[in-house]
């Protein structure tokens, strides 16, 4: 379940009462008049199962809670009361499945920022992986996958073509294309510091790699396993059961491939280099044609008509 804190404007506040008794997803309401402070109005308590969710949210952006007054939101852990097992049976689906889209927005706007955190973690991601290319160690390039934190400016790309939302689409593309620019001239630089130092050479790339040298060689496998990497990605978003490490399986199909490119480019072996870029473009569009189609499934299942399991 979700546990709501809305700061409610005085002359709002018992139309929003009566809206949440009306939801039978909504419990454990509680009313603290006048207890806010900034903005000022009162309190409102509740609790709402993760299905019904989005009618809550919609409902108080309807009244202009969101605009006069605040709404919050946390997951809830833990929670013993026979009421709310009464309203989560009363919400449509399971809560596991439940797609709170408000929140799936507040994640991904937050990804769409071309920070400096997120460029040194992917540059760090790509000269790891172009340095596992070179020594075609697979051990580098899971090590590469975990730091590599692209996956978030995908979700949020994907999430802005779906709700048509232009702005997030333009700073996720932004983010993607700046960001794999610079980690792949910085890769070119180390490989060049690398080389001059006698640390690797040419002959380490175009050596057989038997481990690696997949990354520059593009088929129709690659687009199906980005394919189900960008399902898995987007379900590992919405769901409340996400987990952490998700984004490696994102990373697995594109920092490699980054780094390829960019050891290749800087020791001038194009045909390397330019099996890597496309490796790299169709993975990164089949992770977004996944993403696209996961979430639009998600929004047809969740608007379809639902009978209340308690009538």
């Amino acid at each position: 379940m979700l546990h709501l804190r809305i700061i409610t404007p005085t002359d709002l506040t018992e139309r929003v009462v009566k809206m949440l008794e009306a939801e039978l997803a909504v419990t454990h309401v509680v009313v603290l008049p006048a207890a806010a402070r900034q903005p000022p109005g009162d309190l409102v308590l509740c609790d709402v199962a993760r299905e019904g969710a989005n009618e809550v949210l919609d409902e108080l952006r309807a009244l202009g809670v969101d605009s006069r007054g605040a709404v919050t939101a946390e997951d809830m852990d833990l929670v013993l009361s026979a009421s709310a097992k009464r309203a989560a049976r009363a919400a449509p689906g399971l809560g596991a499945d439940a797609v709170v889209w408000e929140e799936i927005a507040q994640k991904t706007g937050e990804e769409t920022r071309l920070s400096a955190t997120y460029l040194v973690f992917l540059c760090v991601a790509t000269v790891i992986a172009g340095i596992g290319v070179l020594l075609d160690q697979p051990i580098l390039i899971v090590g590469a996958m975990v730091v590599g934190p692209e996956f978030g400016p995908l979700a949020a790309l994907c999430l802005g073509l779906v709700q048509r939302r232009r702005t997030v689409v333009t700073r996720s593309l932004v983010t993607l294309v700046v960001g794999f620019a610079v980690a792949m001239a910085v890769t070119v630089l180390t490989t060049w510091i690398l080389t001059w130092l006698g640390l690797v050479d040419e002959a380490m790339l175009t050596a057989p790699r038997p481990l690696t040298d997949f990354i520059w060689r593009p088929d129709a496998l690659s687009w199906v396993i980005a394919f189900l990497a960008g399902v898995a990605g987007m379900l590992s978003l919405t769901s409340a059961k996400s987990g952490a490490l998700i984004g490696v399986l994102i990373s697995v199909t594109t920092v490699p491939a980054a780094a390829n490119a960019a050891v290749a480019l800087a020791y001038g072996v194009t045909h390397e280099a330019w099996g890597s870029a496309v490796q790299l473009l169709v993975n990164l569009t089949a992770i977004v044609v996944a993403g696209i189609i996961t979430l639009a499934v998600q929004r047809l299942w969740w608007k379809r008509p639902s009978v209340n399991p308690t009538a």
